[in-house]
């Protein structure tokens, strides 16, 4: 039986079976390694919230800050925290974790993990991603946004998009769509509507953005409502960089493609992620925010601009992007590490 980390009542239940039960990590190796060094985080350290907390040194991961540990491990005297460390509790109980990931791109956490944390049965079988959809009711979204690529010069279009679940506040929005008309670089940007209009069907581009903005940006711009089919949009050979809220999923697709990223994380462990492709891998710059977690029209110009040049951390992408080919060949490390669970399987 595979599970996720939020199934780990199923361990309970199977005790007494003879089948082995997996855990299916969804995120990447320094994620799992937090995930298995929270209790001990959570038993040594002094104070009421780890936001607090200015230092975290966690095996595998550079150090942290408190903050930028997942959104529902801050409060630690809410129930979902305990929940969540009680899961974290579990994993060491199960028979393996597969893992979304591969060698090359996190090394030092995979090793942290069977070394220093000394749980073994880990799988790095990645990166496991969908190539695309078929069926979507928003495929008219799909053919223009791809139409709309295919009139653009190659590498010269930032994409940003931020998940079904990243939301911005109008100011927020207005902000970023400033940011972007001041870079002067070409952009197909995925709005989706502020939180507090998510009940309307689509949102109304003209009066969220500024007065003018499509009309002035339309010769180099493309604003899509809501959806976009990220896998395609990211490999295509018009798009140069992506602005993401950080999600392991969209980490993966981006380098797949050889993008580099913007990392602006937003809720969840994405805050966490960024530290591990900022500063630990070197494959995207941050969105620097203020205190309020506002990012201004200045910030977003000026990395817009940043993201679109050759620098190391473009050469990094590509490097991993080729890792990411090799590790799933046939003699590639995701190749080996899911023969030898399968062959694990069948001695059992």
């Amino acid at each position: 039986m595979i599970i996720d980390l939020f199934c780990t009542a199923v361990l309970d239940i199977t005790g007494d079976f003879t089948f082995p039960v997996y855990y299916f990590f969804t995120s990447g190796a320094a994620c799992l390694a937090s995930c298995f060094y929270l209790p001990i985080i959570h038993e040594t350290t002094v104070g009421k919230n780890l936001r607090d907390v200015e230092t975290l040194h966690i095996p595998g991961v550079l150090p942290i800050k408190g903050s930028d540990m997942p959104t529902v491990v801050l409060e630690r005297d809410d129930e979902v925290c305990d929940a969540f460390i009680m899961f974290c509790k579990q994993l060491s109980k199960s028979s393996g974790i597969l893992i979304n990931t591969y060698d090359a791109l996190e090394n030092r956490a995979i090793k942290a993990i069977t070394e220093e944390l000394c749980f073994r049965n880990i799988y790095p079988i990645g990166p496991l991603i969908v190539q695309g959809r078929t069926g979507d009711k928003n495929g008219d979204n799909a053919d223009s946004c791809l139409s709309w690529l295919d009139s653009q010069p190659e590498q010269s279009v930032v994409f940003l998009c931020f998940g079904s679940l990243g939301l911005f506040s109008e100011e927020q929005l207005k902000e970023i769509a400033i940011g972007l008309e001041k870079s002067e670089q070409r952009f197909l940007w995925v709005v989706r509507n502020p939180p507090e209009l998510q009940n309307q069907t689509e949102p109304d581009l003209k009066s969220l953005l500024p007065d003018g903005f499509l009309d002035r940006t339309g010769n180099r711009g493309m604003v899509v409502k809501s959806w976009a089919p990220q896998v395609p949009v990211l490999k295509h050979k018009a798009i140069d960089g992506f602005v993401t809220h950080c999600g392991w999923n969209s980490i993966l697709e981006s380098i797949c493609a050889g993008v580099p990223m913007v990392a602006w994380p937003l809720y969840a462990e994405q805050r966490f992620n960024r530290v591990v492709i900022v500063e630990e891998i070197k494959i995207a710059i941050p969105m620097n925010e203020s205190e309020t977690g506002f990012v201004s029209s200045t910030e977003v110009e000026k990395r817009v601009r940043e993201i679109m040049q050759e620098s190391p951390v473009t050469e990094r992408t590509k490097a991993m992007k080729n890792a990411a080919e090799s590790a799933l060949s046939e003699t590639g490390s995701s190749h080996t590490a899911f023969i030898e669970l399968l062959q694990s399987w069948s001695s059992k």
